[in-house]
């Protein structure tokens, strides 16, 4: 039903700065890697693939080694990280997607990867992009 007075909503994830997310099973994710989402909802470390989500920037070391899926959790940043640039991505992609590459690198190319975020600022082996 629509509201017909002021109500006090909850604020969740820390305002979305940063994210809690389980872990897929036999999975390591190490501090300050790229994090994806796959398709199944579980967090792992990003690569090279279709259908993940980048979620941001893993906030801590997480190894669910032998578990199963949401055995743990990950704390996962949301923002604008430096990630390394495979070399395709130019100052023309600002504001432009990137793509994922593995759980550091981003690239330019689209074909057979999942989007990374949007190229905020480059430099030769650098990528700044923001992942929100």
């Amino acid at each position: 039903m629509a509201l017909e007075r002021g109500r006090k909503t909850p604020e969740v994830a820390e305002g979305g700065r940063f994210l809690v997310l389980p872990v897929a099973a036999d999975v390591k994710i190490y501090e300050g890697s790229l994090v994806a989402i796959g398709a199944d909802g579980y967090a792992k470390a990003a690569a090279k693939g279709t259908g993940l989500t980048a979620a941001g920037r893993a906030e801590r070391f997480a190894d669910n080694t032998g578990g199963a899926d949401g055995d743990i959790t990950v704390k996962v940043a949301r923002g604008v990280f430096v990630w390394d640039n495979d070399g395709s991505v130019t100052e023309a992609h600002i504001l432009k997607d990137c793509y994922i590459v593995d759980d550091c690198t981003v690239t330019a190319t689209s074909t057979g990867s999942s989007k990374a975020g949007k190229v905020i600022a480059v430099s030769d082996d650098d990528v700044a992009v923001e992942t929100r």
